[in-house]
């Protein structure tokens, strides 16, 4: 029996890949506002490995849960679902 559990994936935007094997992803999600009941955008940025240096600011990434690998980064990229045009 697999005791390890399935990662938590995300799916965002590249909006930085300056710094060496590690680029930051923008998600956004709209929450419904609890007392005038319209949706308003939060986004939170997340800081992905991505070993080959092979994403672009504008990519469309899938990022997953990992161990910690530096003080900020704990995920890492799964795919490339959409390059930047």
């Amino acid at each position: 029996m697999d005791t390890r559990k399935k990662r938590r994936t995300i799916q965002g935007i590249v909006i930085s890949d300056s710094m060496d094997k590690t680029i930051v992803v923008l998600t956004e999600r709209l929450v419904k506002h609890p007392k005038f009941h319209k949706y308003v955008r939060r986004h939170v940025k997340y800081m992905a490995h991505d070993e080959g240096n092979i994403c672009n600011a504008g990519d469309k990434v899938l990022i997953a849960e990992s161990r910690p690998l530096s003080k900020g980064k704990r995920w890492r990229i799964r795919e490339i679902t959409e390059k930047a045009k």
